[in-house]
Parts: structure tokens; sequence; C-alpha cells
């Protein structure tokens, strides 16, 4: 929900659009003041008699070049035609600076100068490099509220995203002048993400601000000690918590013992649970499922069909690929997980194939290693720990990975083409295997699941939760996930009722949780009324929790920060 200003004087504009404003009030001014000076030329001058608005068409006409015939034979004196002239003069001006300034720049791709497109910045963030999907960041602070600006090396990347009106700029991360024209003084915050060039850019920052914070974003996670020691104050690894979240997710399906529940206090736990190719739950409406008098567990929601259901429509068919969203005591979660999985089948034994062994693979290699689970790596790379060597996007070589046997599938690879590739020939090879995917653009989610993805985990959405973790001290639950879970202030609703909040009308959030001073309760009377003291866990798609913090600002608490 957009919020309009109370004041024009809170409304901020760019130096472009204040250059405008200026230009467009000095040319209505001048127009008048044309208009009355020669209005009372006429008359006193040429003794014509006229009406204010036939000076103001002459005026006009003249500026627009136009022509104005029914006035010439009016004049005789010498100073009423320099005074004509030089309208015109100014008219041929005039429109030559319209041109440049507003003309050529709205229409064509003449070149504009960023800068003046920024607003005054003021306590924000510089986002330098950003590789990950740059418009889910920058739509994430927007929502935040949090200000920022952009450095991108790339000029057209700039200036594409610019003309989408993202405050974005060109210029190198590692020069002092590119961070100066980012209104570094008054920025709160620096984050990096440019490579290799991570540590050079800690430095440049470190020189012009020895006191602002930087936030370092990494693919490589055994770079974080290098990265503190350059100056970084906190080090985020996207791709490891990701690796770490998909291999949990694998691990589950072989056991009902589960390692990635996300605690609500009081001994109740909330996880998400992909249905397995094979489960008996597959083709069962949701309100004909009974899961909660089998288990105990009660489904908060469902992924179904690559959209989110809070909650889920109770004639809804769950299927395959179906990931629920389920809460409830570990026992109760422990005695679902082992509900939904799969049939044993004769043909398959626990094996898992880990596809890619970038940072990704090497993090969910760590969490299988430990389970004991037997498993297969496959890297196009012949690198330590590799058992397959070739594209794993090949028939050939998930083969000799042995797919076919296989109980899942961790696709990690860097490109997105690929890793839908791989996902549909593994599908092809064994339909019942499990496949969990990373997808390195956000857009690439839905084609996954389209393409027989059990369990999807976007780059730029898990490294855009762990930013705004760091800068906005989000207590976010489970980055790493599917749908986003935190926790907030009830501040906003003191006096009002769940029911009288309209949470999930106006957001699309629900309300899994309460806490207060007796502890947290995922009991949620919807007549209770909120003190203001007590704490949500609220639940929803990334694009819901942005809708909820833009529509009650709320702000963290200081248990969060």
């Amino acid at each position: 929900m957009v919020s309009l200003p109370e004041r024009l004087s809170d409304i901020e504009l760019s130096r472009r659009d204040r250059l405008i404003l200026y230009y467009l009030t000095g040319l209505s001014v001048l127009v008048l003041v044309y208009t009355v000076a020669y209005n009372v030329a006429m008359w006193r001058l040429e003794g014509v008699d006229q009406s204010i608005f036939a000076s103001f068409e002459f005026v006009v006409q003249t500026m627009t070049t136009t022509g104005y015939g029914q006035d010439s034979g009016h004049w005789s004196r010498p100073l009423m035609f320099l005074f004509v002239a030089m309208i015109q003069i100014s008219g041929i001006g005039i429109g030559f600076f319209t041109l440049r300034l507003i003309i050529i720049p709205l229409f064509t791709d003449a070149e504009v100068n960023l800068d003046d497109r920024l607003t005054p910045k003021e306590d924000h963030v510089v986002v330098c490099e950003y590789r990950r999907d740059s418009t889910v960041l920058l739509d994430e602070l927007e929502e935040l509220g949090i200000d920022y600006v952009l450095i991108s090396s790339s000029e057209e990347d700039a200036r594409e995203l610019s003309a989408e009106g993202y405050a974005a700029i060109d210029g190198s991360p590692q020069d002092a002048s590119a961070f100066e024209r980012a209104s570094i003084d008054s920025a709160r915050a620096v984050i990096t993400d440019a490579g290799s060039a991570n540590v050079n850019t800690i430095l440049t920052v470190r020189s012009i601000r020895p006191d602002v914070e930087i936030i370092a974003l990494t693919d490589d996670s055994d770079l974080r000690d290098v990265l503190l020691d350059a100056g970084a104050d906190s080090v985020l690894s996207p791709h490891g918590v990701l690796g770490h979240r998909l291999a949990e997710k694998a691990v589950s399906s072989f056991s009902a013992e589960l390692t990635d529940t996300v605690d609500l206090g009081a001994d109740m736990e909330v996880v998400e649970i992909p249905v397995a190719h094979g489960s008996r739950l597959v083709g069962t409406r949701i309100r004909d499922s009974r899961i909660r008098e089998r288990t105990g567990a009660n489904v908060i929601g469902a992924w179904i069909d690559g959209e989110l259901q809070l909650p889920p429509d109770p004639n809804a068919v769950i299927r395959p690929n179906t990931v629920l969203l389920v809460s409830g005591g570990h026992e109760a979660l422990e005695a679902f997980s082992e509900f939904t999985r799969r049939r044993p089948s004769p043909r398959q034994h626990e094996r898992i194939v880990l596809a890619g062994q970038g940072e990704v693979g090497r993090a969910a290699r760590s969490v299988v290693e430990e389970s004991g689970i037997d498993f297969v790596t496959v890297d196009i790379e012949d690198r330590d720990g590799v058992d397959v060597v070739g594209d794993a996007a090949s028939r050939s070589v998930l083969q000799e990975a042995g797919i076919k046997r296989a109980d899942a599938i961790v696709v990690g690879l860097p490109d997105d083409s690929a890793s839908l590739l791989a996902t549909v020939l593994s599908r092809s090879m064994n339909p019942d295997v499990e496949i969990l995917v990373r997808v390195s653009d956000t857009d690439a989610t839905r084609k996954a699941l389209s393409a027989g993805a059990d369990y999807v985990l976007s780059v730029p959405r898990v490294s855009a939760r762990m930013v705004a973790r760091e800068l906005r001290g989000e207590d976010v639950l489970a980055p790493a996930s599917q749908v986003r879970i935190v926790r907030v202030p009830a501040t906003p609703f003191a006096g009002t009722t769940l029911a009288e909040s309209s949470i999930y009308e106006e957001t699309g959030c629900r309300v899994i949780a309460v806490e207060d001073d007796s502890g947290p309760s995922i009991t949620v009377d919807p007549q209770r009324e909120f003190t203001g003291e007590e704490r949500l866990t609220i639940v929803g798609s990334d694009e819901a929790v942005q809708r909820f913090r833009s529509r009650f600002d709320v702000a963290p608490t200081e248990t969060e920060a």
C-alpha cells in the first residue's frame, strides 16, 4: 500500500525532477510577465486597448513560433519592435532548453546523468555490485522503508534500474568518488556483493567512512575470516544457508526424525514438509486427509501448484509437489513426517544425488555426510570429492550417478536452464525421486515446480531475507524456506482483536503464534484483545510480509535487533 505525503514539503524530488520543476515555474512566470508587459506596451505605445487574454495568445504564439499576423499591423514604434524581437529570440532559446531537458530524455536514449535522478539521501544503505537479482533486494528495502543507492559498474544495468524507478548509479565500488556520489557521508550501512573485489571495496569504504557498518555477501564461506579481517562487520553466505536447507529437506525424507523445524516456543514447532511422490496423501483433498486426527499436527498453509494458500483451501487436492506447512509438538510433526513419506519401493535404497559441487553443493554434502546416508556427487569439474565428472543436465551422467535408484536429488547448479533440464530428466528417469532445486532467478521458481521439482529455494529470496535481518533486525525464523516466518511486535494492534486487525485481509499474512509474559501460544483466539506488549509470529510469502511491514510500519523491538 502506497502512503501519500501529508504535506507538499514531505515530497522528495530528485535533482532532475527539481530542475524540471524550477524550469516550468520560471517559464510560467516569464510568460506571465511577457503577457502583462505586452498588454501595457500595446496600450501605451500603440494606443491599442485589447484584453489580457489576447495579449497572452500573442505571447504564446510568438514563443512557439506558430504565428500572430493579426497584431503586426499595430506596431509602429521602435521600442515595440525591439520588445517583440526579444520575445521571439527568447522563445527560440526556451524551445531548445525544453527539447534538451525534457523531450529528449523522455523519448530517446540520450545521455542522462543518473546522479540527477537521486533524491536527497540520509540514513540510507549503499549497495555495491549486487549480483543476485537486484530488484528483489531493492523491492525488499523499499517495502521496509529503507532508503538506498545502488552502485553498479555496468552502466547499462544502472540505466535499466534507474529507468524502472530504482535509485541506481553507475560507477566502480573501488573508486571513492562513486561512494561520494552515493552520499556515503550520511549512509547507515554499505552492502557489498562484489565477488573477488569485495576486499577492495571494503578497504575503499573504510578509507572514507571508518565508522559505517559494512555487510559483505559471498559465495564462498571460506572467505568469511578474510572479509572480517578486511573490515566487514558481518559476512553473509546465502548459498551455504540454502545448501544446508535443501540437504536437510532431502535427509528428512529418509527418517521421521526432523532436523529443520522452527521453534515457536512452548514445545511447539512449525515445519515445511514436501509431500513425496507415492505418499498416501497424494490425490487426497485436505479436508479428507484427517491429518490432525491421525498425527496431532495442524496444517496452517500449503504450497499448491506454486501458490501459497494461508490457510489452505479444504477442497484443495494434495499433489506430489505440494509443500504443507504444519505446526504442533515435535512428536506430532515427526508422526506427520512419517505419514507423508512415500511407500517403500524395492527398486530404491537410501541414496542422495548431489548435482553440483559449488558452495551450495558443498554445504549440502556436509549435512548428508553427517546423516550417514549414501550419496553420490556430480560436478562438471574433476575436483576432490566428486564421484561423477560431467554435466548433471545430461541423461548419461545422471544415469551414471544412479538417479534411477536414488531417493532424492539436490540440484545445486549455478545455471537455471541447466537446473530445469536436470529436473525434467530426473523426473522422467525416476518418477518417485524427490527433487530439491536451487534457482538463481526468482522467476525460475515456478518453472522449476512445473518441471517436476518438489522443493525450490531462490538465491535472491534467501539473500534478501538475510540482508533484511541484518539491516532491520527482522526476526526471521527460517531465512531459507519457501515461506517467510517472522516475529513482530504487536504494538500497532494495541486495543484491537486479531479479528479486527484485518492482518490477513490486508496483507495475506497469517498469525500462527502469540507470545506474552506467560510465554508463547499457538492457540490464537481471534477475539483476544492485544495490549501491544505481545509478539506475533506471522507467516506468509515474501510479498505478503513486505505488505505487512509497509501497511503497519512495524519497527524491530530491542530483542529483535
